[in-house]
């Protein structure tokens, strides 16, 4: 495994400012120990497809919680046809699975928080733990102005909760307007959920569109009044000592 340090990682987000020199610095260095994250969302249709005009052969992955909207899947497809790529689905395990909805039923993250973030553990996060384990770094869609919990996160970080690994921010600047702007320029191929105003696009049961007025992740765990609503997936954790 390449491990980076903390200095390394501050001479990157010093010396690479644009996405696309982001990524080519990736492909150079990280290829193949390095994946895209894709929940084939907005964002996500923007990066794989730099990405794929950088590198036909960088890998991309997606978690199949096996709750998706039929969208999503269909998006999958269309994505892997166009690019000619291969996705790596990752699914939970299943006896989790089993054990969470038999103690706790098939719908329980309407009922706390903790039962939300239960199934989110299982059904996303144990599953991208493995993944994470045997690369060198991690491509996301993050960006800033989507939740306050992400406006200090950097283009290059070294993500402490899974090894050690550089977790790569390339679009953490861009603003959804200039997402959409190059879906349209580019006449991408997306998830038709977006037109139906789904900014953000997770759990079919955990997902809804949003409002006129509303902020884009408005329609994530819609139940719950934290205004920071995460998975899990993007929580910054500290290095262990």
């Amino acid at each position: 495994m390449t491990k980076f340090t903390q200095e390394q990682v501050d001479e990157l987000n010093l010396k690479i400012k644009t996405t696309q020199e982001a990524l080519e610095w990736v492909s150079e260095n990280l290829h193949p120990k390095v994946a895209k994250a894709s929940s084939f969302g907005a964002e996500d249709a923007v990066v794989m497809d730099i990405m794929i005009k950088i590198n036909p052969k960088f890998r991309f992955f997606t978690l199949d919680t096996g709750r998706l909207p039929q969208e999503t899947y269909d998006i999958i497809d269309l994505v892997s046809k166009k690019y000619k790529i291969f996705v790596e689905v990752l699914f939970p395990d299943t006896k989790e699975v089993e054990e969470m909805v038999l103690t706790k039923g098939m719908n329980l993250f309407y009922e706390s928080v903790e039962n939300r973030k239960l199934c989110c553990e299982i059904r996303k996060v144990h599953p991208m733990n493995k993944m994470l384990s045997t690369l060198d770094g991690w491509i996301t869609g993050l960006r800033r102005d989507q939740t306050t919990n992400r406006t200090n996160v950097t283009m290059f970080q070294l993500d402490h909760g899974h090894g050690g690994i550089l977790k790569i921010n390339p679009i953490i600047d861009w603003t959804w307007d200039q997402i959409q702007e190059y879906i349209k320029k580019n006449d991408l191929p997306y998830n038709s959920l977006l037109d139906k105003d789904y900014p953000s696009i997770g759990c079919e049961p955990c997902t809804r569109p949003i409002k006129p007025g509303e902020s884009l992740r408005s329609g994530r765990w819609w139940w719950e009044q934290d205004g920071n609503k995460e998975c899990g997936l993007h929580i910054e954790r500290k290095r262990a000592d």
